[in-house]
């Protein structure tokens, strides 16, 4: 006899296609749209999260939430976090601007919101069609960013702050792409994906994705190579370079003149900060306010020399307090990556390393658009993670399997 006809279910067929086309709006759309315009993130991620909300809502796929982010929140990063939100929200008391600072914290709780909101429509099991996206939009971008730098669509008309934006959001989500492809067994698709990415980012003339992709792609190197050194080598990194921010200027200036003289902006910038340490060092507590480096610059408080880099920021508006917990939130936050599944480790280090190049390079890192891509970001390695065999797996190659099985 025939086997009986399973039941269809409508609803169940729409939750899958909009689950779909939301992932699709974030992993593929915004990648190639952020090459040409600015806003692009902030207008389509919004629309992407309402799509996987509406899927979650249709077929109750979530997969418990509920207990995931309170495990997050209890979390040394989580509690991390609450208090760095915690301060900064303090710290408009004293801030300059109070209202552009309250909105400033507006903005990073609604990228936030947003985040935890994609995740909560995330399945328990994520299939392997959605996360296939990942590299199909990291290859259209990379092909499309080609095409706009070698002015084959027009590149004249392209604003070059567009195509900047284009390419870090590029160096940032070309890894979950790639850790998906290797973890998946696809070595050599990963290794041209990242070849073609990386041609897109030296044609597209722009220092600073260049710089972070090339340090992305050296700690994947390394954590694939011993995922534990990875790890912790990226971890004591970003949170040594934070906490020790006040005293870079002074360690730093000597060999800066030497190497690129006294006329450099690179050496103007770091006398600037040197000067702001020593003229106020008791505001190294407190922190001038949210939003005050930003606001000072505009209004000439803060001379346009000094830095525009997360390190100083974080020093200048929030202080040790700030400075502290923004440190120990990435520290817990890597350690966390790294218990990942094998395969997305390095995939993860890179990203992390991307990101904080990112943030360390002049790029205004607060901006809806930054906060918004890490939000895509982390979205994308938990949906990897949710696609993931659950059962025990030979651990992941860049060139696929060596030797005998």
């Amino acid at each position: 006899m025939r086997s009986p006809t399973p039941a269809l279910d409508p609803a169940l067929d729409a939750a899958i296609l909009l689950r779909r086309i939301g992932f699709a709006t974030l992993l593929v759309a915004v990648p190639i749209t952020a090459l040409v315009a600015r806003r692009a993130a902030v207008v389509l991620v919004p629309i992407g999260i309402i799509l996987m909300v509406l899927a979650a809502l249709m077929d109750g796929a979530n997969g418990g939430f509920n207990r995931s982010l309170r495990r997050a929140f209890v979390s040394p990063a989580g509690l991390a976090a609450l208090l760095l939100i915690g301060w900064a929200a303090l710290s408009i008391a004293w801030a300059p601007q109070a209202n552009t600072a309250f909105d400033k914290l507006l903005n990073a709780l609604g990228a936030a919101a947003m985040a935890f909101a994609g995740i909560a429509a995330l399945p328990e099991r994520m299939r392997a069609s959605n996360l296939y996206l990942t590299g199909i939009g990291a290859a259209a971008a990379s092909i499309f960013a080609i095409l706009v730098a070698l002015g084959l669509l027009g590149r004249d008309t392209i604003d070059p702050g567009s195509l900047e934006r284009g390419l870090i959001t590029l160096a940032i989500l070309l890894w979950p792409a790639i850790g998906w492809l290797v973890s998946r067994g696809h070595g050599l698709v990963a290794l041209a994906l990242g070849a073609v990415a990386g041609l897109a980012v030296v044609i597209g003339g722009s220092l600073i994705p260049l710089l972070a992709l090339a340090a992305g792609a050296t700690m994947f190197l390394l954590t694939s190579w011993r995922p534990f050194v990875g790890r912790d080598v990226l971890r004591v990194a970003i949170a040594a370079v934070i906490l020790a921010a006040p005293l870079l200027p002074f360690l730093l200036r000597p060999l800066a003149k030497a190497l690129m003289g006294t006329a450099s902006p690179a050496v103007q910038s770091i006398r600037v900060w040197a000067d702001i340490v020593r003229s106020d060092p008791l505001r190294l507590i407190t922190g001038h306010g949210l939003d005050a480096s930003l606001r000072g610059r505009l209004v000439g408080v803060v001379p346009r020399e000094a830095p525009l880099s997360l390190p100083f920021e974080i020093w200048y508006d929030l202080g040790i307090v700030g400075a502290t917990t923004l440190a120990v939130l990435l520290y817990f936050a890597i350690r966390a990556a790294g218990g990942m599944t094998a395969s997305l480790v390095p995939a993860a280090i890179a990203t992390f390393t991307v990101a904080f190049v990112v943030a360390t390079s002049g790029m205004a890192t607060s901006q809806a658009w930054w906060l918004t891509l890490i939000g895509i970001a982390v979205i994308a390695f938990l949906a990897i993670e949710r696609g993931q065999f659950r059962t025990t797996r030979p651990k992941a190659r860049l060139f696929g399997r060596l030797g005998k099985p």
